[in-house]
């Protein structure tokens, strides 16, 4: 495509605090590519815990309002700036934006593309981006879990959940998965031992399912049930907390449930009982550009092939056009569906 085209764009704009439904939409020109960059076409893109959480103005360091939300998005190069190689056009890239992916057009780094395999549909792809690199960089890079272990999945059926349920049973580990009663089937389906999370005696449950306790915690709720998170390892165990869903409806600062969390996560690994305790941030290490993309490009890359070759299935929840993102941010939120709900232009 000639670099000197004009692409012209629709955005959802997310304004202040709004309820889903005040979300905006406007539309404007997208100048060619700058040196280094490329313009893509969304193909797919989808709705995180992050958005739900921006919404609210709740996100760690999200911007300042308004902004274009959209985590990650899954596309094809249309236009290459100086320094890019031209026979990017007409390739689908996957990538992490943070913010920006809600759009029918986008610009970005040309380094932060990731190729998406061949006959792996767009809406499939977007599923495991975030929540792929996340479930496998929880697995393999901060708990280092060995095959054959037994671990526990909070959420076993949300979009990083499931991701990490099938890599793990993929590696050979038995994996306890909570969730509520509806999405015990689905639960079972990935080769989890379905749990609900709403019953009071959940953590005396899964003593009982693993007397000896666990390798692995991976516990994105936060808030006082880390504790009993903790309890569950087995010596030389790991938890992982990657998020604080349990303050997510209350008002007040973002960080300070965070904060909180990583203070009492640096007190447990001092104990002398051969546990860790380890929060999972997708942005660690990002100072260091280069290192980071790197790692990103390998992670998602080993994901995407287990999609291909169909080890792991994508959990698409349901399919929304992009003018109708209010409606797949609402869905998202009302907690009743598996997967991840995903925006297609």
């Amino acid at each position: 495509m000639n670099s000197t085209v004009v692409t012209q764009a629709t955005e959802i704009v997310l304004p202040g605090k709004v309820e889903a439904s005040g979300l905006r939409m406007r539309t404007r020109d997208l100048p060619a590519p700058a040196a280094g960059r490329v313009t893509l076409r969304m193909d797919a893109t989808g709705v995180s815990f992050a958005e739900q959480q921006m919404r609210r103005g709740k996100y760690y360091d999200q911007p300042p309002f308004p902004f274009v939300p959209g985590y990650d998005v899954v596309g094809t190069v249309t236009a290459v700036g100086p320094q890019v190689d031209p026979a990017l056009v007409g390739r689908r890239f996957a990538a992490v934006t943070k913010i920006g992916g809600w759009a029918s057009s986008l610009q970005l780094d040309a380094a932060d593309l990731v190729p998406v395999p061949d006959g792996v549909p767009a809406a499939e792809a977007e599923t495991v981006v975030v929540n792929g690199i996340t479930a496998w960089q929880m697995l393999y890079r901060s708990a280092k879990v060995p095959a054959g272990a037994t671990i526990v999945v909070l959420g076993a059926n949300g979009g990083v959940g499931s991701t990490l349920v099938q890599l793990a049973r993929h590696a050979g580990m038995t994996v306890i998965g909570t969730a509520s009663p509806r999405h015990h089937d689905t639960v079972r389906e990935l080769g989890a031992i379905p749990v609900d999370y709403r019953d009071p005696d959940m953590y005396r449950r899964i003593r009982e399912l693993a007397p000896d306790g666990v390798h692995a915690v991976f516990d994105h709720v936060g808030g006082a049930g880390l504790k009993d998170s903790w309890k569950l390892l087995r010596r030389g165990g790991t938890l992982v907390s990657y998020g604080t869903a349990a303050t997510k409806d209350e008002d007040g600062n973002s960080q300070l449930p965070v904060l909180k969390s990583f203070a009492r996560l640096i007190l447990w690994n001092l104990l002398p009982n051969g546990k860790g305790a380890r929060f999972y941030n997708f942005w660690a290490g990002k100072r260091r550009l280069s290192t980071f993309r790197a790692r990103l490009r390998e992670d998602l890359t080993q994901v995407l092939r287990l999609l291909a070759d169909g080890t792991l299935t994508a959990q698409v929840a349901a399919e929304y056009p992009l003018a109708d993102a209010g409606a797949a941010l609402a869905l998202a939120e009302s907690r009743t569906v598996a997967g991840k709900v995903v925006i297609v232009p």
